[in-house]
């Protein structure tokens, strides 16, 4: 078993008396997290949100109801707990009204879980964000040379634990796990029926990772108005698909206030969605400049939710398309990313940046220092 970052993180919770919320997207291994802490040990009691009898059983919550559920158990789990009309009422009485209970519920949209537990359980829970394995969880299992070597197929295949631990059928994997999971709670989320839509703008977005989005000209692609087309990139922001940057501006005029970028949460799935397995050295520059960007931010947000290291990431641009890949904010300070997989001469940091930004740092990332800025000072 591969061993996660955050399991200690939810262990040294256990004595607190807080409701633990594992949030997650589907497949990426809090039910098998769950599993490694709690294997078949007495006294867990588990329960499927998706089960149409767990729904049942827990829609009308009440203290006498729960106590003969719960019984002697002092672990209660509850995987996909979003799904559970009730779910947050549900836990603040048992969190209330149940001493010596431990609750532990997963989730696979942020947005279904946090809404329904917001006003519940307010000072009453700790929320984790549970990511695809991570370069670092994977060089802890085997080593920092082993990782690096492997960097090209994680580029083209990602991280998912079901992918990584089968070498061989990536590509059929991963077109199970698009297919049959990822779109399960998009397709739940505010009534969503358009599914080739859907998977259209899914496909649009893949082949624009890296750079600027228009709601507008993505619109027009998929065939929705712009507003829609914003409305679902929120829903399969909240079910852990892609993510949203923003861009940095502070002190000039000419730089970009309201652009995003978006990237993918893994790198599998997007290849999945658009067809796209060729090995990384055989891509177009492009695309393959494309998807080490997206990697790299992806790993350090991993990095940077695991190690609790709380900053603001933005990218930066000017209308004269100056840029700088990823920037970082953190107390004041802030330290600046470009990203290259090739490059025969070093990048310099942009004039107007240093200038508007005089303290600010400036770093070239590639796959020759990638663990200076994806591992903790002290994993490697």
């Amino acid at each position: 078993m591969i061993q996660r970052e955050i399991e200690q993180q939810v262990k040294s919770l256990f004595q607190r008396r807080k409701v633990i919320l594992i949030m997650g997207a589907r497949q990426v291994g809090k039910s098998t997290l769950l599993n490694q802490l709690f294997g078949n040990q007495e006294g867990v009691l588990w329960l499927n949100g998706d089960a149409d009898n767990v729904q049942e059983l827990l829609q009308s919550p009440s203290a006498p109801r729960l106590k003969a559920i719960i019984g002697n158990n002092r672990y209660m789990i509850i995987d996909e707990a979003q799904r559970i009309p009730n779910i947050g009422l549900c836990l603040k009485i048992i969190h209330d009204q149940i001493p010596n209970v431990q609750i532990i519920a997963t989730g696979s949209s942020s947005f279904e879980l946090a809404f329904k537990t917001q006003e519940s359980l307010t000072g009453r829970k700790h929320e984790f964000k549970m990511y695809p394995l991570s370069f670092g969880e994977m060089v802890h299992q085997t080593s920092l040379l082993d990782e690096l070597s492997m960097l090209e197929h994680r580029l083209v295949f990602g991280y998912y634990p079901e992918i990584v631990t089968h070498q061989g059928t990536e590509e059929r994997d991963l077109r199970d796990l698009v297919d049959s999971y990822l779109f399960k709670d998009v397709l739940q989320i505010e009534s969503i029926a358009k599914t080739d839509k859907i998977v259209k703008l899914l496909k649009a977005l893949a082949y624009q990772i890296g750079n600027q989005i228009s709601y507008n000209e993505i619109a027009q692609v998929v065939g929705l108005d712009s507003k829609t087309v914003e409305k679902y990139v929120d829903v399969l922001e909240q079910s852990y698909i892609v993510f949203r940057l923003g861009s940095y501006s502070r002190n000039l005029r000419n730089e970009l206030k309201q652009s995003k970028k978006i990237y993918f949460y893994d790198l599998g799935v997007r290849n999945a969605l658009i067809g796209n397995f060729t090995p990384a050295k055989l891509r177009a520059q492009g695309d393959l400049g494309a998807i080490w960007e997206n990697f790299a931010i992806t790993e350090r947000m991993k990095r940077n939710a695991y190690r609790e290291h709380y900053c603001q990431s933005y990218f930066w641009r000017t209308q004269q398309q100056q840029e700088i890949d990823y920037v970082e904010e953190k107390d004041g300070q802030l330290s600046a990313f470009e990203f290259k997989w090739n490059y025969h001469k070093t990048p310099k940091c942009p004039v107007t940046f240093t200038t508007a930004y005089s303290e600010s740092t400036f770093q070239v990332i590639s796959p020759q220092n990638i663990e200076t800025f994806i591992l903790d000072d002290h994993s490697y």
